[in-house]
């Protein structure tokens, strides 16, 4: 059967595109939306054209499956100015979303009928590309300067009510009756003709887009697609139409053949390829997970249930003491709120989530729940008390988690009698924020005790991974050899902000020692300002915790800027001296090599050692969860990049033990990913 197809209407025809599950348009579609065009166009009888599609949506944008082949005609940018090109006017039919080339298809037609849930947009830029069908020349001239420019850097998309305020939409249908209404509204445009955008002047101011760009700076540092998708709209404002799409065209090619959108395509199927599981049967019969028991009420336990509320499944949290419990329901109602009172979710949506928590003292509740989450202090006697408990309380075939980061889930389960039952759910601080999601898979984990988590994960909006049992899992375990090298360079003659600065110009969002600061310098810190054995002790002795204190590598001021501290840094000498470091001009590159090529070397081993199943998994740990660039595609893939056998010659030079893997992918020139 075609994916495309023709009917008439009287003399209107309608061309209808039904290739679940998006309409991507892939190259069928494109050649049979061609074929529709010039089928209208050779019969005198058609007087008017729409555009519309089965299923669940119009046309969601390209299709993924084609990225990096060869173009199969009509390519994108041919269609779009083919079907602007009828004669007859074309109208197009938008229900669910119309993104990307699916967009630009939309401003191709000569007119556009949404219904009022559509959704608008050109999403490109997130994978550090731009529309390259003609999107940033049609969209000024269509929905103003100001929208085009926004809508282009930011890849956000708008309702159909703002779209028809911009005028990219011309009326609004109904749910029911999107297809006639956009019918009837064809049959008004024959006397009307065609309106092609691109012959329209552009709309607006054209310094809205300088006043843009500089209050997204700071969004858009280190990032190539913004900077092109700006400059492409900005070029709209002066150039006519087919200077502007050759321009376009050019800017799309650069960037498509770049490393920027190389690693954030990359991460795009990376995070669609973490959810399957290697050695686990398709179709696999789940764990029906209708309520959820988090024990711990703090921060971790607290965000951790916003999860499962915000997703309608009810929770259990267990506290000890009523005052930890009152404080621990208290801010997650007040982090409600406060989504509330900025519009990202409905006022009555405060009352729905907290009509889902049960909050007791008594541990025992949790005997009905399918799912059971620990979320208390790092420490493994607690831990296996608890999972003693929990294993006489809960339920048979419920899920026992623990949220440990760095715990042994071996350990944990063994104090249990149903170890198939027990694996580890790592959050990620603030876990009502924060995507990633750690699934460690036990010795004994059941297959679909880990399949149900996967779903669950997917349920609750978490980008999940599956790691093994080992020291800090994925994320953890790679983070250790960076700050461990990172203190050795401040003996040696790197300051704080020097090392800092470097990651930070790499394009991570901060560097290890104001990670530190933020985190809190105290945190794993033994407590007694009597025993100090290294820089990190001495810090806590005196009571630089990081910013909550005000102090710790840096002294912040009332609003929590940093600046160098001459008592850290004296700190820092002291214990240079006592070693017998020899201090002397540390590079850039050095802090490169010896921080980063070392979780390089790290990650190498974890896939050894199959603790990661792939690794685009490991890149997909350190972009959601450790604010690795999404430009540089994680640390496997910019490994790749950059060169094994340079990021090996680097750990030579500094004398450093090189995975084998690594070692063999340097040998033959071969990559991770």
């Amino acid at each position: 059967m075609s994916v495309v197809t023709t009917e008439r209407q009287g003399d209107v025809l309608v061309i209808i595109s039904n290739n679940p599950p998006v309409n991507a348009l892939g190259a069928a579609v494109r050649i049979g939306l061609q074929a529709g065009i010039q089928q209208a166009m050779d019969d005198d009888s058609v007087k008017a054209v729409v555009i519309r599609c089965d299923g669940r949506t119009f046309f969601a944008g390209a299709d993924i499956t084609e990225f990096g082949k060869p173009p199969v005609d009509p390519w994108l940018p041919e269609l779009v100015d083919f079907i602007e090109n009828c004669p007859k006017p074309v109208v197009a039919a938008i229900h669910g979303t119309a993104l990307g080339g699916g967009l630009e298809t939309a401003l191709a037609c000569h007119y556009r009928v949404a219904v009022a849930s559509a959704q608008l947009g050109v999403p490109e830029v997130k994978l550090g590309l731009l529309p390259g069908a003609g999107g940033t020349q049609r969209l000024p001239r269509v929905a103003g300067i100001e929208a085009a420019v926004e809508m282009c850097a930011t890849g956000t998309p708008i309702s159909a009510a703002k779209a028809e305020a911009l005028g990219l939409v011309d009326k609004i249908a109904g749910d029911d009756t999107l297809a006639a209404d956009a019918i009837a509204f064809a049959q008004d445009a024959i006397s009307r003709g065609p309106r092609k955008s691109s012959e329209m002047p552009v709309k607006g101011d054209p310094a809205s887009i300088e006043a843009f760009a500089k209050a997204n700076a700071k969004k858009f540092r280190g990032f190539e697609a913004p900077a092109a998708n700006i400059a492409c709209v900005e070029a709209a404002t002066r150039l006519p139409f087919a200077e502007g799409m050759a321009f376009e065209r050019e800017q799309f090619t650069k960037l498509m053949f770049g490393a920027q959108s190389a690693a954030q395509r990359h991460i795009f199927f990376a995070e669609r390829k973490a959810s399957k599981i290697d050695g686990i049967a398709e179709g696999i019969t789940l764990r029906d997970i209708r309520k959820v028991g988090v024990i711990g009420a703090g921060t971790m336990g607290g965000g951790i249930s916003m999860n499962f509320l915000s997703a309608g499944i009810p929770v259990t949290i267990v506290e000890q003491e009523q005052a930890a419990l009152d404080r621990g329901t208290g801010v997650v109602r007040k982090n409600y709120e406060a989504s509330a009172a900025k519009g990202r979710i409905k006022p009555e949506a405060v009352e729905q989530a907290m009509g889902l928590l049960t909050p007791t003292l008594n541990i025992e509740d949790l005997a009905d729940c399918d799912l059971i989450i620990e979320a208390i202090f790092e420490n493994m006697d607690v831990k296996k008390e608890v999972f003693g408990k929990l294993d006489t309380i809960a339920k048979p075939g419920a899920i026992l988690a623990s949220n440990t980061s760095y715990l042994d889930v071996n350990e944990i389960a063994a104090a249990t009698s149903r170890p198939q039952d027990v694996l580890g759910l790592h959050f990620f601080s603030p876990a009502n924020v924060m995507k990633l999601l750690e699934v460690v898979r036990g010795a004994k984990t059941a297959d679909d005790v880990l399949a149900t988590a996967m779903a669950v994960a997917k349920k609750i909006k978490k980008v999940a991974v599956v790691a093994g049992v080992c020291d800090g899992f994925i994320g953890n375990r790679m983070l250790k050899p960076r700050q461990i090298e990172a203190m050795k360079l401040l003996m040696e003659g790197a300051t704080p902000q020097q090392i800092d600065k470097v990651h930070m110009d790499f394009g991570m969002p901060m560097g290890p020692f104001q990670m530190s600061d933020l985190a809190g310098v105290d945190i794993g810190w033994h407590r007694d300002p009597s025993r100090i054995e290294n820089v990190r002790d001495a810090l806590c002795a005196v009571g630089r915790w990081g910013q909550k204190t005000g102090k710790g590598f840096y002294d912040y001021d009332e609003k929590r800027n940093p600046s160098p501290s001459p008592e850290v840094q004296a700190i820092i000498d002291d214990f240079s001296a006592k070693a017998g470091a020899v201090k002397r001009e540390i590079s850039d590159q050095e802090i490169i090599e010896r921080t980063l090529y070392t979780m390089v070397n790290e990650g190498a081993l974890i896939l050894e050692e199959k603790m990661a199943q792939r690794a685009s998994d490991i890149d997909v740990v350190w972009i959601y969860g450790y604010g690795w660039p999404i430009y540089r595609g994680g640390p496997m893939f910019w490994a790749d990049l950059e060169g094994n056998d340079k990021i090996v010659a680097g750990l030579e030079k500094h004398g450093f033990d090189i995975a084998p893997l690594l070692k063999e992918k340097a040998a033959t020139k071969g990559r991770f990913n």
